[in-house]
């Protein structure tokens, strides 16, 4: 029996007639173990890397949301409008963070250089993709390379108020009036670097006058001297002029969309009523970082358009003057390049220096 049982410990056998593993045999059993783990872990990480790149997991939590504009202002509004209900559709809530400053490039410097994983979105519109690169000197992000479009939301176009005082209840005789008193004329604009002097700026350029512009820190005060008189004119948003219109303080003259507004039908655009071609509006919409993986892209552009289609979505824009727009990435694309190129071309014409 001894020999019998020397015979089993001799080649590595257990008194029970089971193999004994050797320490050599433990050390190959451990690090295979742990090599099998390291590779289950990188087969892991190609899978989740996988589907965040086909946006097949996305979203799994909050999205941060950058609107470039102070709380409570209209860009800020619209933002919130949407992204509430794109939450809803998503599935996770939107957390929205208000980056104002420097006519709102700092935010849309922050959405640029944001991680592009789809959960970092922003606010754009036609002043920060279109008008502040035109007018920046050293600018911080590159509308076309750094970010991506999304979808657009909408545009409100702007309203030619008048003095009431002032001669000229069309535009064509607006027209007449600046040509026989050149500079006579001025109009109030909040900076140089902002789409309402630059519809001005514009304006001024096909219908070749000479009005001069007023530059303001803000609408409160530019529209008072709208209002008395001080300036003669100003390119304004829609719906702080709308009771102003009414009440007879101001004389809409017409407005800058491609189509009437539907908060002033009875206003003629700028374009059908005496200068053929001009057509300027303060578009909004969503971007993120270039980069962020096409699916998720998509998805949100798809999700997006279903949003801006819900009537209650559209009534809410409305009484904020803007008109829901959904379009595709390629569209909103196309869009920012088209608005590049106008306005690069009227700051060049018009000698506007970058700042």
């Amino acid at each position: 029996m001894d020999g019998i049982f020397g015979g089993y410990e001799r080649h590595g056998s257990s008194a029970c007639g089971r193999p004994m593993r050797s320490p050599d045999g433990h050390r190959r059993t451990a690090m295979l173990r742990v090599l099998l783990a390291l590779l289950m872990t990188i087969v892991a990480a190609d899978m989740a890397a996988a589907q965040s790149a086909s946006g097949a997991n996305w979203p799994q939590r909050p999205i941060r949301f950058i609107v470039p504009f102070t709380p409570g202002s209209s860009s800020d509004i619209v933002a919130r409008i949407v992204v509430q209900k794109l939450g809803e559709r998503l599935g996770q809530q939107f957390v929205v963070e208000n980056r104002p400053g420097a006519s709102g490039n700092l935010g849309t410097e922050a959405i640029a250089h944001a991680d592009p994983n789809g959960y970092t979105l922003g606010l754009a519109n036609a002043s920060t993709l279109s008008v502040s690169p035109n007018l920046t000197a050293n600018p911080t992000y590159d509308p076309v390379k750094d970010l991506a479009p999304v979808s657009m939301i909408g545009e409100s176009p702007f309203v030619l108020d008048l003095f009431p005082g002032v001669p000229a209840h069309t535009v064509q005789e607006l027209i007449a009036l600046a040509k026989a008193k050149p500079g006579a004329l001025s109009f109030a604009a909040a900076g140089p670097d902002t789409l309402s002097n630059l519809s001005g700026v514009l304006f001024t350029k096909m219908a070749n006058v000479d009005i001069t512009s007023v530059p303001y820190r803000g609408t409160a005060q530019s529209i008072l001297d709208v209002m008395e008189g001080r300036v003669e004119m100003q390119f304004a948003t829609i719906p702080p002029s709308v009771q102003l219109i009414r009440d007879g303080k101001v004389r809409a003259l017409a407005v800058t969309g491609v189509q009437r507004s539907p908060i002033l039908p009875d206003v003629p655009t700028v374009a059908e009523s005496g200068l053929p071609g001009y057509e300027t509006s303060l578009w909004q919409g969503i971007i993120a970082p270039a980069a962020t993986p096409a699916p998720i892209l998509n998805r949100l552009n798809s999700e997006m358009n279903l949003v801006l289609r819900q009537s209650d979505v559209v009534d809410a824009l409305a009484k904020v003057g803007v008109e829901a727009e959904p379009t595709s990435p390629a569209a909103f694309a196309a869009r920012i390049a088209a608005d590049l190129k106008k306005w690069h071309d009227v700051v060049v014409s018009a000698g506007i220096q970058a700042q």
